[in-house]
């Protein structure tokens, strides 16, 4: 009942998202079609963008909810992955589509018109993303669906280029230098280029299986804890999220003359402690070892002969 209220809530953030996101837009459009504006026409864009990202989030967030199937028997959830990296891409692109905007208007010059109430438009645009975007932030840690928060992060983003686009039109509209239009707009493109590569970069990394740190460190301590008379070592620790999900993957070396039922059980309450170390779904997988024999096996396995008895 708890993780399909966990769905819910994660499927209603996401259409909320969806449907304030175009609004948004609607409104940045508006401002650039009476003003003019360089400086607004960047942050109309990355609103685009945004549109277009929140939209592909919203089908990443229904199909990594799927449940495991014969064809993805460990789920869908990395669809999450490609969600934020197809966000971080299209950032990028609004990013050089501005840089390009800006730098023909330091070329031909441009005019800005109706400042006050562009401003005002923007303004409001603001304080709507503020809301939205930490609304967002705080549901997506909750609900520890990285898709929410990284939608969250960059609509909160879309409120530190709308902030910069005012500064330009006060500062316009004071001392009437039109360049700055162009200057404030590239500067808004770089800022959302480095949010643009942070998020590619997180989802290469959980594409690529790259470890982390401190789950790493987490999982070492309990498994050192636990090692003792019973259970004498591990080794061949492996682990990777694939969005909601940890699975980790170990081999455990149990004291010579124990008994399969006796190594099992204490396998299942390392598995249990290990669990209750991390918050979501966590699959855990224990290969059991003798630890007389396991070098030998081992040994026999990459050397593709056939594992002899244990008087042999």
């Amino acid at each position: 009942m708890s993780e399909k209220r966990e769905r819910t809530r994660s499927e209603k953030a996401i259409r909320i998202s969806l449907v304030v996101s175009i609004f948004v837009f609607l409104m940045k459009f508006t401002a650039w079609v009476y003003t003019g504006a360089n400086s607004v026409l960047s942050d109309a864009a990355e609103s685009f963008v945004h549109v277009f990202a929140v939209g592909f989030s919203t089908f990443g967030i229904y199909l990594s909810q799927k449940p495991p199937d014969s064809d993805h028997p460990y789920g869908h959830e990395r669809i999450g992955f490609f969600a934020v990296g197809a966000e971080g891409a299209l950032i990028l692109v609004a990013a050089l589509t501005i840089c390009y905007q800006s730098i023909k208007g330091l070329i031909i010059g441009i005019e800005v018109f109706h400042i006050e109430t562009g401003a005002g438009i923007i303004f409001v645009s603001a304080l709507i993303n503020l809301v939205l975007g930490s609304w967002l932030v705080r549901t997506g840690k909750r609900e520890d669906n990285m898709i929410i928060t990284g939608n969250g992060k960059h609509t909160l983003t879309d409120v530190y280029t709308s902030a910069g686009v005012l500064v330009t039109l006060f500062l316009i509209s004071r001392t009437g230098l039109m360049f700055l239009d162009s200057v404030v707009a590239m500067a808004i493109a770089v800022y959302i280029s480095v949010e643009g590569y942070r998020l590619l970069k997180y989802a290469t990394t959980g594409l690529m299986d790259q470890s982390d740190i401190e789950t790493d460190t987490c999982i070492r301590q309990v498994l050192d804890g636990e090692t003792g008379e019973v259970m004498t070592g591990w080794h061949d620790l492996r682990h990777r999220s694939t969005g909601n999900t940890l699975w980790i993957e170990f081999h455990a070396l149990f004291r010579a003359g124990i008994d399969l039922e006796e190594a099992h059980r204490e396998a299942t309450i390392l598995e249990k402690k290990i669990m209750d170390k991390f918050r979501g779904n966590t699959v855990v997988t224990i290969h059991l070892e003798p630890e007389e024999v396991h070098v030998r096996h081992h040994r026999e396995l990459r050397d593709g002969t056939e594992p002899r008895d244990k008087d042999s």
